[in-house]
């Protein structure tokens, strides 16, 4: 099994979760050294950046010479970019879409002659239930997120009669200080001066700590161990389901998002955020 972003959080999780349950894990990072932990419980330690073509080569390499193909790939490494479209600098997009999108299409890619070859695999993609709806200040972090659910819808039906399984993970809310890395990810000069979306940013900041540290929907998030179980629940499975949401909060707001046209979602969201140019903005 190959599993990227595995330095903290989900990735972390899900390794350790697969090598437990004594699945032989490849956990991988662009900084080996922050795996140590993982690999004390028996996990391989790779140097993997999704970004980098020759880095993804070499692991998958590694993995066929020792095991003649990779069985199971989980693509999990990501980041959110915050901040309005407008705001945001077009090369911080394109890192999103390198990391989120680019990144597993082309480690996809990689494996699937090996799974081909042997007659079974599993590609098990982490999305979000941010690939199914849309928060302000998130847009390029959500379009990543829906372009690896079409790719993912694609490619189940490409693949499945070569005996491959594709599937997506939908987290909701899930506690791995995502919203100290969703802060950090704006742009300080965005955020300044007279820039008409500076409230605006300030309040989604301020709602996405509200949402992950405190307040009715804190209480609907959940662990990276939750992810974890569902990601081992669907590698086990004879038939897996195409998606699986994981938390409370990924099955509530999928929910309403699914029940509410565009303009009633966009009227639920002036009431969660300021809206730039409005009454509040």
């Amino acid at each position: 099994m190959l599993v990227t972003g595995c330095s903290s959080g989900i990735g972390g999780a899900i390794a350790a979760r697969l090598a437990t349950a004594g699945w032989p894990v490849y956990a991988t990072a662009r900084r080996p050294d922050a795996l140590a932990g993982l690999e004390k419980l028996g996990c391989h330690a790779v140097r993997l950046d999704v970004t980098d073509d020759a880095s993804m080569e070499a692991a998958v390499e590694v993995i066929a010479a020792e095991h003649g193909a990779v069985g199971v790939l989980v693509n999990n490494a990501g980041f959110s970019q915050s901040g309005a479209v407008e705001t945001v600098a077009l090369d911080r997009a394109r890192r999103q879409f390198d990391t989120n999108f680019f990144g597993p299409a082309r480690l996809t890619q990689l494996v699937l002659p090996g799974m081909r070859a042997q007659g079974w695999g599993k590609v098990i993609n982490i999305s979000s239930m941010g690939g199914r709806l849309t928060f302000p200040g998130g847009g390029y972090y959500h379009a990543t997120k829906y372009a690896l659910e079409a790719l993912s819808d694609a490619l189940r039906f490409e693949v499945g009669g070569f005996g491959i399984d594709v599937v997506l993970i939908e987290p909701g809310f899930i506690r791995t200080g995502f919203s100290e890395a969703a802060a950090a990810s704006v742009d300080a000069e965005a955020a300044a001066g007279d820039d008409p979306y500076r409230e605006f940013t300030a309040g989604v900041l301020a709602s996405t700590r509200r949402v992950y540290d405190r307040g009715v929907m804190s209480r609907l998030a959940g662990s990276p161990d939750d992810v974890a179980r569902v990601v081992l629940e669907a590698i086990t499975a004879s038939r897996p389901r195409a998606r699986y949401p994981v938390a409370p909060s990924a099955r509530l707001l999928r929910g309403l998002r699914a029940l509410m046209p565009d303009r009633a979602w966009d009227a639920f969201m002036s009431r969660l955020f300021v809206q730039p140019g409005g009454s509040g903005g």
